[in-house]
């Protein structure tokens, strides 16, 4: 029996003997392939978190890109120009109107103020900054592109240890406010010097008067016709004013409805034909049979002013014509014709400014308050218009004026 167990023992090592390289291989192999299978995935799981990302920075890179253009159409879409600056004082962002303000027309980033616009008056303003923390309400006159008058507001950007980081500047444009002081400086001035000629010359006759000359009737008569004929001026330059008034202000309601022109023109004729006679000038009416929508009270006050004005310059035996001619856009243009001395092309661009007078001794002297041109001016623009004027010295003015026409 012991010899029988010894030879099963044997038997068995030798079958062991003969598996343990197969159980090695078959190991080996699942290893292997154990570590094929996750690498593949590991492999794969990299590859898409490798896309991800791409994916990620592509997305950021699109909200980058349009959060720029964001910021970009918001700052050109600012009133006032706006200037930044980085720590080293170089340009960092200049939107539209800062570019529109001072003519630029290139990239101006990465340079100083001197070297993008050449205003030393700027450079001065960063100079104050160096010390300040903000300067405003600087007002600067910028001579070039064009005379402009601007407001700056300045301010340091500071990081959170308290170093300065850059500078934010803003314009301001008064040019327009600037103009508009100017304008109502000379429009005071202008009222105050219409108002004050009158008022002396009704002042010293009438002192005349209480000194005695009353008691010569021939003397009393003329002083007096001059009292009277300089009050009606100051009526005339007060009407004259209330209406200014009322056509800036928008305060001046318009009743538009057909009117026909000849008819207008008929009617101005009449109202003129004695001082026309009186100046052997021959009206014309040449207006055709047009119907305009417009305020027939106000088509009549603007052909009065034009035909008032014609027969003031107009040379004696001349004639003064009015027409009218349908134009393209649903507009007539209306025009006054004279064969007076004619204007110039300085004192042309300036007609139809207020108290503006091409002869204004000769003028003042027929009891014109110098703001006829610019009330028709108003009128025709409330009813949608424009008005010019032509002429040249020596070969008489013609003005037009447009006024829509009335549709069926």
């Amino acid at each position: 029996m012991p010899e029988k167990n010894a030879a099963s023992g044997k038997l068995a090592l030798g079958a062991l003997s003969m598996f343990w390289p197969i159980l090695t291989l078959l190991s080996m192999a699942s290893v292997v392939g154990v570590h094929v299978f996750w690498g593949r995935r590991f492999r794969g799981a990299e590859q898409a978190a490798s896309i991800e990302i791409e994916n990620l920075k592509q997305v950021q890179r699109r909200a980058s890109l349009q959060l720029q253009a964001q910021q970009k159409a918001l700052l050109d879409s600012m009133v006032e120009g706006l200037l930044v600056l980085d720590g080293r004082g170089r340009i960092s962002l200049a939107n539209r109107a800062f570019a529109t303000l001072f003519g630029v027309t290139v990239d101006i980033r990465g340079r100083t103020i001197l070297e993008a616009v050449r205003l030393h008056e700027l450079a001065e303003l960063l100079d104050q900054l160096g010390t300040q923390q903000e300067v405003l309400g600087t007002e600067l006159r910028l001579s070039r592109p064009v005379d402009r008058w601007v407001q700056v507001n300045g301010a340091v950007v500071c990081g959170a240890d308290g170093q300065r980081q850059g500078t934010v500047l803003v314009f301001h444009d008064l040019t327009r406010i600037k103009q508009l002081e100017d304008m109502r400086k000379d429009f005071v001035a202008n009222v105050s010097h219409e108002l004050r000629t009158p008022l002396s010359l009704i002042q010293g006759y009438v002192e005349t008067l209480l000194d005695g000359a009353k008691d010569n009737p021939e003397v009393e008569t003329r002083f007096l016709q001059t009292i009277e004929r300089n009050t009606g001026r100051l009526r005339r330059l007060i009407e004259d004013l209330l209406v200014i008034s009322e056509l800036e202000s928008g305060r001046l309601r318009l009743n538009p409805q057909p009117v026909a022109l000849n008819s207008v023109v008929r009617k101005v004729f009449e109202d003129f034909k004695a001082r026309a006679e009186a100046a052997e000038l021959e009206l014309r009416n040449q207006a055709p049979e047009l119907t305009v929508h417009a305020d027939p009270d106000r088509v009549e006050q603007v052909l009065s002013n034009l035909v008032d004005n014609a027969i003031k310059y107009g040379h004696d035996g001349s004639a003064i014509t009015v027409g009218a001619q349908a134009q393209a856009g649903g507009v007539v243009e209306v025009f006054v014709r004279d064969d007076g001395p004619g204007i110039g092309p300085e004192p042309l661009s300036r007609l139809f400014e207020r108290f503006y007078r091409v002869d204004k001794a000769r003028s003042r002297e027929q009891g014109g308050t110098g703001l006829g041109l610019s009330i028709v001016k108003h009128i025709v623009q409330c009813h949608g218009g424009k008005v010019r004027a032509e002429s040249q010295p020596g070969q008489g003015a013609t003005f037009f004026f447009t006024l829509p026409i009335e549709r069926p």
